[in-house]
């Protein structure tokens, strides 16, 4: 058997594992006692999050169809309003949206979607893996950080919490999960906990055998997680996650992340504690064939804009406890380059959806032209928007954590909270 420590346990957060025994799951007994006990907690706002990974291009989900400057530095990339086979949406007679995000434009043009232009880091990396990680640590530049923001964030909450309050749908526990907030990483519900042969003896071997491993190797993280994780088998049976049917209309893409969010939707409806949630996408890397309406990009863009807007009408009468904002490294470079894709670059976009947000705008600041002397370094849509200030004002306001707190949400950061919520 293969075990992951990255998966297991990070930070002293509580993260599950499957071990591919086939059988039934065991875990969380006080998850399983609040399913039984229906008021044990209220009903709670939740925060959901997307990580796109790789960098998405955010001037071409969102592009300034008008700029001259932007269609002569990508010759082949560029998506002109009035050119019938590109099916892009003008937004606002400035921007468009890309038309494989077209599921999502009924949202904006209702007010429940904004768009943040120009947003990004402080830091200049153009690594991945850094950018990722300050991102998710939420202190641009210091390596040393130890805990995420989202994890800091449910210990700011100021009241109890179920064992499904901060749940990613992730194969591993994301860094910004990463503290003393227990959390839970599961790439699916339905594998979900330690899985064991239907042999009820062979079934208490294993549990005894994963118990006496705990004890030896970590005795206090034992006496802190092994009684919510090895005793229960009722609360994923409860709620079915195997046989559960989104609502009519919500028609969820048959990938990862259409089968995350769906879980997600779930966890949301089932009234499980579930306060803040993560997951993530790939693939927005896009130096090579990038594509206009197909390519790389339109796959990506199609899959999560078809996930969302699933995702969005599955929650039903849950939508007004609900907002999901996404987030991504960093942007590409404003100019193509020779192998018809973008560079990594700076400024980006992100989305954030739900019910008290400030909704059908284009927020943030882009240059009116983007001609090299607009550009940073002359090659990259400028960060005019610092990601900590919309993420601060999007999980402050959506789960009332005062301003006051913001700098333990946000360590070493003074900055104003950019105003996207109503």
């Amino acid at each position: 058997m293969e075990w992951s420590r990255r998966a297991f346990m990070k930070g002293s957060g509580l993260a599950l594992f499957s071990a591919s025994f086939g059988g039934t799951p065991l875990f969380l007994s006080r998850a399983a006692d609040a399913a039984n006990n229906p008021l044990a907690h209220s009903r709670r706002k939740v925060l959901v999050t997307i990580f796109q990974r790789g960098a998405m291009d955010g001037l071409m989900a969102v592009t300034p169809f008008n700029d001259p400057a932007l269609a002569e530095a990508r010759p082949n990339l560029f998506m002109h309003l009035t050119d019938p086979k590109n099916e892009l949406t003008d937004l606002d007679g400035r921007f468009a949206l890309h038309p494989s995000f077209a599921d999502l434009a009924p949202l904006y043009k209702e007010g429940r979607l904004a768009i943040v232009h120009g947003v990004g880091s402080p830091n200049k990396t153009r690594s991945h893996f850094d950018a990722q990680d300050y991102m998710e640590n939420g202190t641009p530049g210091v390596k040393g950080t130890r805990t995420g923001w989202l994890n800091r964030a449910v210990g700011l909450l100021g009241h109890e919490g179920t064992p499904f309050r901060s749940v990613a749908l992730t194969r591993a526990l994301p860094r910004a999960f990463y503290g003393k907030e227990p959390s839970i990483a599961v790439d699916d519900l339905r594998s979900f906990g330690i899985q064991v042969p239907n042999n009820p003896q062979a079934a208490e071997q294993v549990e005894e055998g994963f118990e006496a491993m705990y004890a030896r190797s970590a005795k206090r993280l034992v006496q802190r997680v092994s009684e919510e994780s090895f005793d229960a088998i009722e609360l994923l049976e409860k709620i079915g996650v195997r046989d559960y049917k989104p609502a009519e209309g919500a028609k969820y893409p048959n990938t990862a992340l259409g089968r995350r969010l769906q879980q997600i939707a779930l966890l949301v409806k089932s009234d499980v504690g579930l306060e803040v949630a993560f997951t993530e996408t790939g693939g927005w890397d896009t130096h090579v064939q990038q594509g206009t309406t197909t390519g790389s990009f339109q796959r990506r863009a199609d899959e999560m804009s078809k996930s969302i807007a699933a995702f969005w009408t599955d929650l039903g009468t849950y939508q007004d406890d609900v907002v999901l904002m996404t987030m991504t490294e960093f942007g590409r470079t404003v100019h193509q380059n020779g192998s018809l894709g973008t560079d990594h670059g700076r400024g980006s976009c992100l989305f954030v959806l739900g019910n008290n947000v400030d909704g059908g705008k284009i927020h943030g600041n882009v240059p009116e032209k983007l001609v090299k002397d607009a550009l940073e370094d002359r090659r990259d849509l400028p960060v005019t928007t610092d990601f900590r200030s919309v993420f601060a004002d999007v999980a402050g306001k959506h789960l009332n954590i005062d301003r006051s707190h913001d700098i333990a949400m946000f360590p070493g950061w003074e900055g104003e909270r950019f105003k996207v919520m109503t």
